[in-house]
């Protein structure tokens, strides 16, 4: 039962990005595979690279979209997953002199949504889940050479999340049916056993509902870029800093099937079979108890990894530019999570240390790296059209590979267009596929019951829409 209770705050992947990060954030770089560290963008720069944020030469430069993702997650070939999410950026940005540049963006760098029904063969894992992480990013760029240009700025995020799992999942009673020849001289008793182990047989008993909202963490987003040939090569460097999302008041609501009588008539049996069981010497049959979760609250804390992006774009003809990112995930700050609930929740009672009120659920993510190249070609002065490929790896090794995280790497191909009816405005489109390498997960010693084992697959769709503006 303990167990079922592990990695409240584990999110698995958006399939547009690796784990619980999002790079949908912007349009037109969706339609470059993501790519942006080494590119002049505006007010976007904000948050691929802000050292490109001096490069601005607006008094206004504003840009804001949408991303609907669109999964599909197969767990032995049957669909468990087809959530939409729907990542959303605003970018403001502001050329206040030709050496000073400020801007603020919002943006969601983070979150899930994933919905896996309330009976499927992971449901003791997760059930359902919705994890949104929200950024504020004020930035300020100074071009400090003609050609060099650095940025930065602090990057204030707030969140909540709501999650779901079964206590008593579906099935999870059918074994109680081998001791039902133990009741042969008692037929009602044996009846109201197997009637009870039959109502559950298909449909979960118990299930808990774990929902916080995450205090305020403080992190930081720098870069720098520098324009080797105006307009022909630029390189660029950034890195946005590890920040700790926690939970402090996290709390608990159980949704329950099950009647207390029910529950009293199943551990009455199993009181009178374990004597039984013992002279046979066979293992005792372990109470049913639902967890009094609803008596108290639970800390937890979730940790947003650092990035470090380096990218270089080529523009060979006037027409044409090619950009080239790499972006290393610092993953490895991913170790564990631990869930702490105030003392008069209890888990479990352990043999020695007594009433367990905390749990911890190993991690052991490990740092990744995504290998990211775009395209854009201007066809006509309104029109630009854009591709894009990106390969993005997985943190998670096998024995670690949970429902929560049914993590794979990625080969991600985009395509994308904007459109300038008239000068100072563009509607930008893009569309993202992303097929994620199929994985079977695997028992590991320390994995427990943490895991389902089996085959996953992973695959998404994304369009994404935008606008902006400038003079």
């Amino acid at each position: 039962m303990k167990k079922a209770l592990f990695a409240v705050l584990a999110a698995c992947p958006l399939l547009f990005a690796e784990s619980y990060q999002v790079n949908t954030l912007s349009a037109k770089q969706l339609g470059m595979g993501h790519t942006g560290a080494g590119q002049k963008l505006g007010s976007e720069s904000m948050h691929y690279n802000p050292g490109g944020l001096g490069f601005l030469d607006k008094t206004l430069d504003i840009s804001a979209g949408v991303t609907f993702i669109m999964p599909e997650v197969k767990f032995e070939g049957k669909e468990v997953n087809n959530k939409m999410g729907t990542p959303i950026y605003v970018y403001a940005g502001s050329s206040i002199t030709d050496w000073f540049s400020a801007g603020l963006s919002f943006t969601t760098p983070y979150g899930n949504s994933m919905d896996l029904g309330k009976d499927w063969a992971g449901a003791n894992l997760v059930q359902d889940i919705s994890l949104s992480v929200y950024a504020i990013q004020p930035t300020v760029a100074f071009k400090i050479l003609e050609k060099v240009s650095i940025g930065g700025g602090p990057v204030i995020y707030f969140g909540d999340f709501e999650q779901s799992k079964a206590l008593i999942p579906a099935g999870k009673l059918n074994g109680l049916s081998a001791v039902a020849p133990f009741l042969a001289a008692n037929p009602p008793t044996q009846q109201a056993l197997l009637g009870i182990v039959d109502k559950y047989a298909d449909v979960n008993a118990a299930s808990a509902t774990f929902s916080g909202d995450a205090d305020v963490a403080v992190g930081a987003n720098i870069g720098i870029q520098y324009d080797f040939i105006p307009n022909k090569l630029t390189w660029g460097v950034a890195y946005r800093s590890e920040a700790k999302m926690k939970v402090s008041k996290g709390k608990t609501k159980i949704s329950q099937t099950i009647n207390a009588t029910e529950l009293a008539t199943l551990n009455q049996i199993i009181d009178g079979v374990n004597p039984g069981l013992v002279a046979l010497g066979s293992d005792p049959i372990a109470q049913i108890a639902i967890p009094n979760l609803e008596d108290g609250t639970f800390e937890a804390e979730l940790p947003l990894p650092a990035n470090l992006s380096v990218g270089l774009s080529v523009r060979p003809i006037e027409k044409l530019l090619l950009a080239f990112d790499l972006q290393k995930v610092f993953w490895g700050t991913y170790e564990k999570l631990s869930m702490d609930f105030t003392d008069n929740v209890i888990l479990g009672v352990h043999p020695v240390a007594g009433p367990v009120h905390s749990s911890v659920s190993k991690k052991n993510y490990h740092n990744t790296f995504a290998y990211r190249f775009g395209a854009q070609y201007t066809l006509i002065d309104q029109l630009d059209l854009r591709l894009g490929v990106y390969y993005d790896e997985t943190p998670v090794d096998d024995e670690y590979l949970t429902p929560e995280s049914p993590s794979t790497d990625k080969l991600g191909t985009t395509i994308g267009f904007s459109f300038r009816p008239i000068p100072n405005l563009s509607i930008d489109a893009s569309f993202l596929y992303a097929l994620g390498f199929d994985r079977t997960a695997k028992s590991g010693t320390e994995k427990g019951d943490d895991g389902l084992d089996g085959r996953y697959e992973v695959q998404a769709w994304a369009p994404s829409v935008g606008v902006s503006f400038n003079f």
